[in-house]
């Protein structure tokens, strides 16, 4: 049995992979029971649960929430972005899908506004800059929520760059304009007021959005998580990728020590598809009282 509760797919966020073909390799490699997390949207829930369905696959509502979070100690008290994993939610919420489609509306204003600012940059690269045309041809691959790595993709397909890492090392970072800023506090009530639980996402992970920002010290984040988190939050992603197996022991006793649930995933975005390669234990299955 394999079990995987952060999935991304092209449908409504960043992946590579449709949810038809990630529910037909999950089915291939067997994983038991799968959540898609995809990025400021649940337009894909209800498809999923029918896919789960056909390949006989238990499913968990799930969506993951960009938020912004500060600590008087660090970074004199500046932002930085945490990602929250919502579970076992009510995909009919008002409040729930009313938040996230402002979301949507917001990222797509702001990459108006990052190509404005990159449009600039090419002048000044003597590179044509981008116009409404080139807005409208992003605008076209986005099936999900508009993001950085939809322009990214686009600048590549343009021949502006030679790949996605460096379209964001020579444009998109320097041309970045702040999210929507969500609170710990609103995501909490967000994803609690429609019957779900929110867990931390991958805290310590040292490739993205983590309290790495913070410190490296899991410790240390661990007493941040207490000072600043620990009521709003009903769990932790104990097992991901970026988190070494010391990494994960340490959370998983942590959660266990406050009543918290633990979860894990591949976060896969399917390139390459890694979905269900963490190996998450089974018996977080009976934190969502699945028969499985």
């Amino acid at each position: 049995m394999k079990i995987d509760l952060h999935v991304h797919s092209s449908d409504c966020s960043d992946g590579k992979m449709s949810l038809t073909d990630i529910f037909k390799e999950a089915s291939r490699r067997r994983i038991s029971l799968i959540s898609i997390t995809d990025h400021d949207s649940i337009d894909c829930q209800e498809s999923a649960e029918a896919l789960a369905g056909q390949y006989g696959i238990s499913y968990l509502t799930g969506v993951e929430l960009n938020i912004s979070f500060s600590h008087p100690q660090y970074l004199d008290s500046r932002p930085i972005s945490l990602d929250m994993l919502g579970y076992q939610y009510d995909i009919h919420n008002l409040a729930l899908t009313r938040k996230l489609q402002e979301l949507r509306d917001f990222r797509k204003k702001r990459a108006e506004q990052i190509l404005e600012k990159i449009s600039h940059e090419l002048i000044k690269n003597q590179i044509a800059p981008f116009t409404h045309h080139d807005l409208a041809a992003i605008e076209e691959t986005v099936d999900g929520s508009f993001g950085r790595p939809h322009i990214a993709n686009y600048m590549v397909t343009k021949g502006i760059v030679p790949d996605r890492q460096t379209a964001f090392d020579r444009y998109l970072i320097k041309c970045n304009v702040p999210k929507m800023p969500v609170s710990l506090e609103e995501a909490s009530e967000l994803i609690r007021a429609a019957g779900g639980k929110l867990v931390f996402a991958h805290p310590n992970n040292n490739k993205g959005t983590s309290l790495v920002a913070f410190s490296r010290s899991v410790s240390e984040q661990q007493q941040i998580i207490m000072d600043k988190m620990l009521p709003y939050l009903d769990g932790i992603e104990c097992w991901h990728p970026t988190h070494d197996a010391e990494t994960a022991s340490a959370y998983e006793r942590f959660a266990r020590n406050n009543g918290l649930i633990v979860t894990g995933g591949s976060d896969c975005h399917q390139q390459p598809v890694v979905i269900g390669t963490v190996d998450v234990p089974l018996y977080i299955v009976d934190q969502f009282k699945f028969n499985i």
